[in-house]
């Protein structure tokens, strides 16, 4: 094992000795869903008062809507949430790069074969120039889409890195 398993099975056995909330039901307790990017300087949980069983916390790159309808129509429609708050942040990777490079870094990295994996996936890595643009970009997403129910709140909010604090957009 590498020194960061070492850590993660030390810090999980710590947890663990003490953990008292295994009868948490599996729908979240607040039915509420949190979408979020998976950037390390964000801790969702502590930002915005999420206790264990609250919320869903959707996490990916950039905190993209198309990337997370999957584990929102999850949420919504198999866990009962009934409401979405999508959270972008300052200083988000997201906005340093654009697709063209995502594809040259790869097939510097990776080469050839990976690169033909990438075209043929067509895969975007949805990279956004403008973060509040980007915000009201997924919200109007969320909201035409007919996978989230008409009647379901969907807002927007940018967290700063720099400060800690959240401001709503949309």
């Amino acid at each position: 094992m590498t020194q960061l398993t070492e850590n993660l099975k030390a810090k999980n056995a710590e947890y663990a000795s003490s953990f008292v909330k295994g009868h948490l039901a599996l729908p979240p307790a607040k039915k509420y869903l949190i979408l979020t990017c998976m950037d390390a300087r964000i801790d969702p949980a502590a930002a915005f008062g999420i206790d264990l069983g609250d919320a869903h916390i959707i996490r990916n790159a950039g905190a993209s809507a198309k990337d997370a309808l999957r584990s929102i129509v999850i949420s919504q429609q198999l866990l009962a949430t009934r409401e979405i708050i999508l959270i972008k942040h300052t200083g988000c990777g997201m906005l340093t790069f654009e697709n063209k490079d995502a594809y040259s870094v790869v097939d510097n990295n990776l080469g050839g074969q990976a690169s033909k994996e990438l075209k043929d996936l067509k895969l975007d890595f949805l990279p956004f120039p403008d973060l509040e643009a980007a915000v009201g970009d997924d919200i109007d997403y969320l909201k035409r889409s007919s996978l989230v129910p008409e009647d379901v709140p969907v807002s927007g909010w940018v967290y700063e890195v720099e400060t800690g604090k959240v401001r709503r957009v949309v």
